[in-house]
């Protein structure tokens, strides 16, 4: 069985400026998936980078409220929302609140640096 605590996930500042904590990665953590899983935080009035993957990805929020732009393409997200962002799409979301807006990142396949330009 492998569970992992967010709470010992390593903090990081991801390349859009978004604080990151990965919880599954098979290509790090030797796991039979398809896809990476991670813990995202954006702060209050904060923006994250316009960028896009290769990949497919999916947010889940958690927490908090935001805009959400693909494309060009506008829309508020909130508390147990998901947002397909199709692969290739120009993205970044934008915290409306006044506390932090958290979400899942689930990209299929895993996430991997060379999957993702920031723009």
């Amino acid at each position: 069985m492998f569970i992992r605590d967010l709470k010992q996930c390593p903090e990081f500042t991801g390349g859009d400026e978004s604080i990151l904590r990965e919880l599954f990665n098979p290509l790090k953590d030797n796991l039979a998936l398809g896809y990476s899983l991670a813990f995202a935080r954006v702060g209050p009035e904060k923006t994250t980078t316009p960028h896009r993957l290769t990949n497919s990805e999916v947010y889940f929020i958690l927490a908090g409220t935001g805009e959400m732009t693909i494309d060009g393409e506008k829309a508020q997200v909130k508390p147990l929302q998901a947002v397909y962002i199709p692969p290739g799409s120009v993205q970044h979301i934008t915290n409306t609140g006044e506390v932090s807006l958290d979400f899942l990142c689930l990209v299929d396949p895993a996430w991997q640096p060379n999957c993702e330009e920031i723009l």
